[in-house]
């Protein structure tokens, strides 16, 4: 039988070999939407609904506008264009209908990843308008991280003693006229608060800035495990240490302080430990599993995952802990070589999808199956497959993604030119991940990738365009919580 002719959707027919959807052409200018604005003709400005936009001296409106352009063929995304200024998809829907924006800094930027010709708009932009550096570059938390890890500790050794003596404490309890114990209701609040930490730290563009606050839950935790509490509430209580040291390490992790981070991830396993809470107790030494995986050590990460995935199966069935520890047990795998086992593990990441009820979506388990295209992707790249791996990382940066994510999407796909051996895709991905980490002061997370991609820069140094990509991720610095 002859094979089905494939056609793009320009027309074009794709080779038998070809994999994607897109014949090279369309491909392209995909992959260049997805990182910035195109350069539009000047009559581009010119229809009457954008002049109407531009009239009403309302950015949200001008954005709406040049997404609906004719020109693009087809609406261009809010996941996609939110993506260039460093938002979010609701943000920029906010922006473009409700009150007109009206700081006049961050109008002029916008202008200027648009492209909007100087003498359409209704402010004046500066000849000289250069970004400032990250504000997060030039300010520091007045919290000493010392005092912080003395916090740690301390309620690591407080965990280490045995509880309180029931019989003892009611005997307390009936000689004193309140109790000594800490109520449901109380413990409640408490989680409540951390739910709003872990809120406040996925929606901050700088992370370290919910540092100040988790350090006064900390004390507040760190106080309530030196009195005596009944058994419930201690387990309750060290329940909630173990969330709150998690997420101390996801604010060292992003900050490039991998020792301190692994530190807390410790303190989170233990103390999940004690409170007989086994999903988060996967999830704490998954975590310190991926510090490995991230630094490249891919056989101390294998065996805390190994015991990870032993203790999801002991958790609830309806969280999405198994999938989370086979993601990244996945990538794992990918850095040892083993693509059978790292499909298989990605298959099994994938039953998230089939799980009943809403997913866990917040606080210490955020899998839910949002980021199964970049997981796979990840794994390519590692792997050295780079046009399975482009496929997938496209379809993650064509979704609603956080500025930080989408930093380390345009890392990959940097990273996947290097692999293709061209340099305008390295280039143009590379100097979209460097405004991610100017944008977000993510240079932890999104920097220390590019950092380790300057080694593979090292055969195109010929051009003039890597070798400056190369000198800009030397100046990057790390972003640290004090």
């Amino acid at each position: 039988m002859r094979p089905i002719a494939r056609h793009c959707r320009c027309g074009a027919r794709l080779a038998g070999d070809h994999r994607g959807r897109l014949c090279s052409a369309c491909r392209d200018r995909r992959r260049n939407t997805l990182v910035s604005a195109p350069h539009v003709p000047a009559e581009f400005w010119h229809t009457d609904q954008m002049r109407d936009a531009l009239d009403a001296w309302h950015m949200g409106r001008v954005i709406q506008a040049y997404r609906y352009h004719p020109w693009h063929g087809r609406p261009l995304s809010q996941s996609v264009v939110a993506g260039w200024f460093g938002l979010t998809q609701p943000q920029l829907s906010r922006i473009e209908n409700g009150p007109a924006p009206q700081d006049l800094a961050t109008l002029i930027q916008w202008a200027g990843v648009l492209r909007i010709p100087g003498d359409l708009l209704w402010f004046k932009v500066p000849v000289d308008s250069e970004a400032p550096e990250a504000a997060a570059e030039e300010g520091r938390d007045d919290v000493n991280r010392r005092e912080v890890l003395r916090l740690l500790s301390l309620a690591s050794s407080l965990l280490a003693l045995p509880a309180a003596d029931q019989l003892d404490l009611e005997r307390l309890q009936a000689a004193d006229s309140r109790p000594a114990g800490l109520d449901q209701g109380t413990l409640d609040e408490y989680g409540k608060v951390n739910e709003q930490l872990w809120r406040t730290f996925a929606q901050s563009k700088s992370k370290r800035l919910a540092f100040p606050v988790v350090h006064s839950q900390l004390s507040v935790l760190n106080q309530a495990l030196h009195e005596p509490q009944t058994p419930t509430g201690r387990r309750r209580l060290c329940l909630l240490a173990g969330d709150l040291f998690q997420l101390c390490g996801e604010i060292f992790f992003d900050s490039d302080q991998y020792q301190d981070a692994a530190q807390c991830y410790s303190l989170a396993a233990n103390a999940s430990k004690e409170a007989e809470a086994f999903d988060l107790w996967a999830c704490a030494m998954t975590r310190h599993a991926f510090l490995g995986v991230y630094e490249r050590r891919f056989s101390d990460a294998a065996p805390l995952l190994k015991g990870a995935a032993a203790l999801a199966k002991r958790g609830d069935p309806e969280l999405a802990t198994r999938q989370w520890v086979a993601a990244v047990q996945a990538q794992t795998y990918a850095g040892l070589g083993d693509l059978a086992a790292c499909e298989r593990a990605l298959d099994t990441a994938e039953l998230v999808t089939q799980l009943s009820g809403p997913v866990r979506t917040s606080g210490w388990l955020r899998f839910e199956g949002s980021r199964l295209a970049e997981e796979r992707g990840r794994c390519y790249v590692e792997l050295r497959r780079p046009e399975l791996a482009e496929v997938a990382l496209a379809d993650a940066l064509d979704r609603n993604v956080s500025a930080r994510r989408r930093g380390s999407l345009l890392a990959d796909l940097a990273l996947v030119g290097v692999q293709r051996r061209d340099t305008d895709q390295l280039v143009m991905y590379g100097n979209a991940a460097l405004d991610a980490v100017r944008q977000t002061g993510s240079a932890g997370y999104v920097g220390r990738m590019l950092h380790n991609l300057r080694p593979q820069l090292k055969p195109f140094l010929a051009d003039s365009h890597v070798r400056h990509l190369d000198q800009q991720i030397v100046q990057l610095k790390t972003v640290s919580v004090v």
